[in-house]
């Protein structure tokens, strides 16, 4: 059962990982000061949204799996 959870672990990890990093940025920054924060109430669209979904699909079965490695190994 370790290995199992060990496993999707770094599956998830990794799906987490490649997801954040496909999405693409707000490269908001000190632009937001000045009245550039309209860009963080705008919807996603696209291709951005299913990554979105995804990485926060995959955030929770990293979490989930992280917390039963511990807790099986404890």
């Amino acid at each position: 059962m370790v290995i199992f959870l060990t496993v999707l672990l770094v599956l998830s990890s990794l799906g987490l990982i490649a997801t954040i990093l496909l999405q693409t940025g707000t490269s908001a920054g000190l632009g937001a000061i000045g009245g550039a924060g309209e860009v963080f109430f705008g919807k996603k669209k696209g291709m951005d949204a299913i990554l979105s979904k995804i990485s926060i699909a995959s955030a929770v079965v990293f979490l989930s799996s992280s917390l039963g490695v511990a807790w099986l190994l404890k």
